[in-house]
């Protein structure tokens, strides 16, 4: 089965970077207030970017990479602008 991992624009501007095998399911549970305590006083949360992993441990490993990055970076990754996501990796390196 597949894994996700996914991105919520808060309510707050903010972004939570989470994993799931259902992103329907898991996007509604966030907007109920029952999932994380983060996007529970956050609501409502949209989804703005989801890629899916052969395995929990690639989309765990993947929201940990994601939630160490910059919010320009993540706003780049959601986007798609890939140049900009390189040019920001590399700034970050030097």
């Amino acid at each position: 089965m597949q894994w996700a991992t996914y991105i919520l624009f808060c309510s707050d501007n903010s972004y939570y970077v989470g994993h799931t095998q259902n992103i329907a399911r898991r996007l509604a549970t966030h907007n109920a207030g029952k999932g994380a305590n983060y996007t529970a006083i956050r609501r409502p949360v949209n989804l703005v970017f989801t890629e899916t992993h052969p395995s929990k441990a690639e989309a765990i490993a993947r929201e940990v990479q994601i939630k160490k990055w910059s919010r320009a970076k993540k706003q780049s990754l959601i986007d798609g602008d890939v140049a900009k996501l390189h040019e920001l990796a590399r700034r970050h390196s030097t």
